[in-house]
């Protein structure tokens, strides 16, 4: 991957291709030095969390990117994987909405909704 923005939008696209739902990209580099982006999305059971973050995570080691860290897969209710530049958050539907991490992110023209 050239850069982050290039890296959150293939994971966005990973992320769909499991059926992913209301996946956003929230650029977060001006508000933190945390990470550059979020990429955020939702599944309707622990079974989908933990098959998104499998297949994110297959699919990137093939291309040689491995997480810095990892955490959620034991119940599989908020799977978090680190990138560096790029941290994925995938929630269940109760966790997304509990946590609502976008409301604490945005800051009104750094949210972006995925969309194939």
């Amino acid at each position: 991957m050239e850069n982050s923005k290039e890296l959150a939008l293939k994971i966005a696209k990973l992320l769909s291709e499991k059926k992913g739902n209301d996946i956003i990209m929230l650029d977060i580099e001006h508000l933190t030095v945390v990470a550059d982006y979020f990429v955020i999305a939702s599944a309707k059971s622990s079974t989908q969390v933990k098959a998104m973050g499998e297949h994110v995570e297959e699919k990137l080691s093939e291309m040689g990117l491995e997480p810095v860290r990892r955490e959620g897969f034991s119940d599989s209710r908020w799977i978090i994987l680190d990138y560096g530049d790029v941290v994925v958050h995938i929630f269940n539907d109760e966790m997304r909405m509990f946590y609502c991490l976008e409301r604490l992110w945005e800051d009104g023209n750094n949210l972006t909704r995925y969309e194939e």
